[in-house]
């Protein structure tokens, strides 16, 4: 889910205060009522993402800024190929222009590393998941440009899931009795349980979770994990995953894979911003 354009201009505007400060005075050099023109171009292959957090950097410091996009989240992007063209107040490009680009940058990173994560599972059933594992305050706008590159959200923190961990389960006393605990408490949430062992697996499917994370399991015990269960309960695998033995991961009969990867271990997209010949 895409965040509100109210959120995206709270981040984008921290972020431009962030970068100009009292202000930039680089920009200030130029006349302020010079009018300039624009362009971004993506210097790589890659998945766009983060269209908005763009457009509302230049819009806030020049409500009058055209740009016209030629290119939409989600698609697929080639090498030199043009995105945007702006056209606006100079001194407004030029502040607006890093604060854009790290937006679109990060995100379309994002999109694109997830694209390939989910190219890798083609032909399979299972679904690539992202987790909690994000930039602090840019949660939603990651997991939405996860949502960009073909994958899908799991919680989106921790209020919307009872997830059973190691230690929850150590304070509860048990898998039995933390499930019990969560099903009194929240009747209308998922509960899944994280498992290090066939054994637990078991507590888990019979104190009646609803997922279950297979943590760190290698290929063998997800097979078994997977006969095991007959699909009584949704089968999670975590744990350090990434595209080297992601199909093998998949191909045992997993329902998801979470890979922390996807919004962690960035590399931004190559964009530049580049002026036109006045």
């Amino acid at each position: 889910m895409k965040p509100s354009a109210e959120a995206i201009r709270s981040q984008v505007q921290a972020a431009l205060d962030e970068d100009i400060g009292l202000e930039d005075v680089s920009a200030a050099l130029i006349d302020a009522d010079a009018v300039a023109c624009a362009r971004i171009v993506c210097r790589e292959r890659g998945i766009l993402a983060g269209r908005d957090w763009a457009e509302t950097a230049f819009l806030l410091l020049d409500p009058n800024c055209q740009l016209d996009w030629s290119a939409h989240d989600s698609d697929e992007l080639a090498a030199g190929q043009e995105l945007c063209r702006l056209r606006g107040h100079a001194p407004a490009l030029l502040s607006a222009e890093r604060t854009a680009l790290n937006f679109l940058q990060l995100l379309s990173g994002v999109a694109t590393r997830t694209r390939a994560h989910v190219d890798m599972l083609a032909g399979t059933s299972a679904r690539l998941l992202d987790t909690r594992k994000t930039i602090p305050g840019l949660r939603h706008a990651q997991k939405y440009a996860v949502t960009c590159g073909g994958g899908q959200n799991h919680r989106f923190g921790l209020h919307d899931m009872v997830m059973l961990k190691e230690n929850h389960i150590a304070a509860a006393g048990s898998i039995a009795k933390a499930v019990k605990l969560a099903r009194k408490q929240y009747p209308a949430l998922s509960v899944e349980v994280e498992v290090e062992d066939l054994d637990q697996l078991d507590q888990a499917i019979a104190a009646g979770a609803d997922r279950v994370m297979l943590d760190n399991f290698d290929l063998k015990q997800m097979h078994k994990a997977v006969r095991i269960t007959a699909g009584r309960v949704v089968l999670e695998a975590s744990g350090g995953l990434g595209l080297d033995g992601l199909r093998a991961v998949a191909e045992t009969g997993v329902d998801e894979i979470s890979v922390g990867g996807l919004t962690k271990a960035i590399t931004p997209l190559d964009l530049s911003l580049l002026f036109d010949p006045i």
